[in-house]
């Protein structure tokens, strides 16, 4: 596996760049994805896309966050991002995705957070992956779960979105588990 390109059986996990921008703003602007993630704002246009593909350059260069788009292996076609964000101190690491609305429900976060799980324990060396959602965002937690993570519970008002405190929904696999599986 190359360390920053990932192939699956439908997808290819691939640095963003500069000829994703437009195709980012198409996906971003839709009110379901900013509803159901921490950081998307709604609505989403150009110079949030030029900004969010600069900060993770940033974080990608300095180790602490890789965030790979996620595309079809077939066509090239943008679906979404998917992150990994190592703490190497602890050996664990944190995983969050978007999925544009037009691919819902076909497979491609689980896919890809499949595929993830894998570069975090074969290439980074972590012993716990775990990724977290909106308790309002079930769909969320069946892709955790098909990725092979286990429930662990719920952070009760976790976080502040816009005017209101959310709840989380903790997921988590450990190296022995994904190598048992």
């Amino acid at each position: 596996m190359n360390e920053h390109f990932i192939e699956t059986q439908r997808l290819i996990l691939r640095p963003l760049c500069e000829a994703d921008i437009p195709e980012v703003v198409r996906l971003l602007t839709h009110p379901a994805i900013a509803k159901t993630t921490l950081n998307i704002p709604y609505p989403y246009d150009e110079e949030k896309a030029r900004n969010w593909l600069s900060f993770q350059r940033q974080r990608w260069e300095s180790g602490a966050e890789h965030t790979f788009a996620i595309v079809h292996k077939e066509d090239a076609q943008l679906l979404g991002a998917i992150s990994i964000r190592p703490n190497t101190r602890h050996e664990k690491a944190e995983i969050g995705y978007w999925i544009g609305k037009p691919y819902w429900g076909l497979g491609y976060a689980t896919e890809a957070a499949r595929a993830i799980i894998r570069y975090a324990f074969e290439t980074l060396g972590m012993n716990r992956v775990y990724a977290l959602h909106f308790s309002e965002n079930p769909a969320s937690g069946r892709v955790m779960q098909k990725a092979g993570m286990q429930f662990e519970g719920v952070l009760r008002s976790d976080v502040r979105k816009g005017e209101s405190f959310r709840d989380h929904v903790i997921y988590s696999i450990l190296r022995k588990e994904w190598v048992e599986r």
